[in-house]
């Protein structure tokens, strides 16, 4: 049945707009977050060790906005930084660590055994296995997994920080995105 012309269909319209809305301010802010880690130096002890502060996004949208939605920020979160911030390997390493973090926390928050703090403790390690593992693979040599343990601190520590933040900011705005 036709809609009169004037009337938005119920329902349908205001919900893809804020579907639409919500998606492209998740990205523009993971976008900003992983700008200023690019920008602002921090020392690790390791190369490839960062923050994670984009990362903080993909938690709070898991929570909020579902895998799905989820998957989508990070997707075009790391293309568009990898084009702006990056090159062609950082692009290539950020994918193979976001596909791996996400499939993790995805089942490590479907299993309702883990905290927001547990997920995104395992999306930190899994995002430095998937780093490490296209290391090894570019690199053709095994030699970088010795930066393995370096790293797996740095993703419990990163992990647990973004953790306890996301966490927080779901408990505050989860209603009023969901």
């Amino acid at each position: 049945m036709e809609q009169p012309k004037g009337r938005p269909v119920k329902g349908r319209g205001q919900s893809a707009g804020r579907k639409t809305a919500l998606y492209g301010m998740l990205i523009a802010l993971a976008f900003v977050f992983s700008y200023v880690e690019a920008m602002i130096p921090v020392p690790m002890p390791v190369p490839g060790a960062k923050l994670g502060l984009a990362n903080l996004v993909s938690v709070v949208g898991l929570y909020t906005v579902g895998m799905l939605g989820t998957a989508l920020v990070a997707l075009v979160r790391i293309v568009l930084a990898g084009f702006t911030f990056g090159n062609t390997f950082s692009m290539l390493y950020s994918l193979a660590g976001g596909i791996l973090s996400m499939a993790a926390m995805a089942g490590a928050k479907k299993s309702g055994f883990f905290s927001c703090v547990g997920v995104s403790i395992l999306g930190g390690i899994f995002h430095n296995i998937g780093q490490l593992a296209v290391a090894a693979y570019v690199l053709q040599t095994t030699g970088v997994l010795a930066y393995f343990p370096a790293l797996l601190a740095a993703g419990v520590l990163t992990g647990a920080v973004i953790g306890m933040l996301g966490g927080w900011i779901v408990e505050r705005i989860g209603h009023a995105v969901k």
